[in-house]
């Protein structure tokens, strides 16, 4: 059993604003925790008498950007989404028509050329697409007339008129605080994750310490989260990671003791994987990842996951599917859609942790 692509997610289960403006805490969303067949119903607030001392959570600290820029093509408004930013400085971007209710309608990149006029004077010019063959995401460059050197300041120009990416299914705009995690530390050249890592959205700063009394280890990554296409689903673009030497090291250790390893959030495995041998030693890397966690190639240093509930035809529950199976997936997925569980980056979230221990859950 796996998950249909034609599977429906009705639209009453979108999760449509954040669980504060819905009159509750971060921590109150629901929780659905599998180990292979076996589903069991919590809060997420739950999370530490699921895990046992020596578990290592593995979470992601880029922050959110304010990523979504209005801009002008010509007499044409658009709509620009900064997705990553390049080693050379320039960014890849997406283009997206502006319909009243999000940047909901993606628009075709290019010509190579083409001009951007952003606010506050700034032109943004596109290059050639990031992958080539894929016209979702260019390479671009910001340019300010009159700046040193010609220059713009991307990271400047998202702060004065930037707002976090959202799409239909949400009511309205929220405040980039709805967007940052409990872990989410600023970069220094101005990076961040276009999408929040959401994930690890319901974490709250009591909830971390009461993770902590209990003998769970945190571990840092980074891996600045481009833009995501809700249409068409297709794989991810490559991305900025960075696993240090101290998270590689946390992570060897505790899993030769016996610890399990967990993800917060498939950033987190799309990192971690990334820097992970054949022989699953995690070792210190940085860079591009373009790594693509299917059940073929399988995982090799995560033992579970902490995400949230994905569309049918999403690239991400491949991902899933390699950590738990393709029928654990299925199982979890119907339960979720019996249980009304929300889903996007507001909503529920799922725990997937080895059967070992199916007998230490109530189902």
């Amino acid at each position: 059993m796996s998950v249909p692509e034609e599977l429906w997610v009705p639209e009453e289960l979108s999760a449509r604003e954040p669980a504060e403006a819905r009159g509750t805490g971060r921590d109150d969303v629901r929780l659905m925790v599998s180990y292979g067949s076996r589903v069991s119903h919590h809060a997420f607030r739950d999370l530490p008498a699921l895990l046992r001392a020596g578990d290592v959570l593995v979470v992601n600290t880029s922050a959110t950007l304010p990523a979504a820029v209005n801009g002008r093509i010509g007499k044409a408004a658009v709509v620009v989404h900064f997705s990553t930013r390049g080693d050379d400085g320039r960014w890849a971007v997406e283009l997206r028509d502006p319909d009243g209710s999000g940047s909901t309608r993606p628009r075709p990149g290019g010509p190579v050329g083409a001009v951007v006029r952003l606010p506050g004077g700034e032109r943004l010019v596109l290059g050639g697409p990031l992958v080539p063959g894929a016209e979702r995401l260019w390479w671009a460059s910001v340019s300010r007339p009159g700046a040193p050197g010609g220059a713009g300041d991307v990271p400047g120009l998202l702060r004065r008129h930037g707002r976090p990416i959202r799409y239909g299914y949400t009511v309205r705009d929220q405040p980039l605080s709805a967007y940052q995690t409990v872990f989410a530390l600023p970069s220094p050249d101005g990076s961040g994750s276009a999408e929040m890592p959401s994930a690890a959205r319901p974490f709250t700063p009591r909830l971390v310490a009461e993770l902590v009394s209990r003998g769970v280890q945190f571990a840092p990554i980074v891996l600045h989260t481009g833009v995501a296409s809700a249409e068409a689903h297709e794989p991810p673009y490559p991305e900025r990671f960075e696993v240090p030497a101290a998270t590689a090291w946390l992570v060897n250790a505790a899993r030769a003791g016996g610890g399990r390893i967990v993800a917060v959030g498939t950033t987190a495995v799309r990192a971690l994987e990334s820097a992970a041998g054949r022989d699953g030693v995690v070792r210190a890397a940085a860079g591009w990842t373009d790594l693509v966690v299917t059940p073929e190639r399988g995982v090799r240093a995560v033992d579970g996951l902490l995400t949230g509930l994905h569309e049918p035809a999403a690239s991400h529950l491949l991902m899933l599917e390699a950590i738990a199976g393709r029928a654990a997936v299925g199982r979890a997925y119907e339960a979720a859609l019996r249980r009304l569980y929300l889903w996007h980056e507001f909503g529920d979230l799922h725990l997937v942790l080895p059967d070992e221990n199916a007998h230490a859950l109530n189902c």
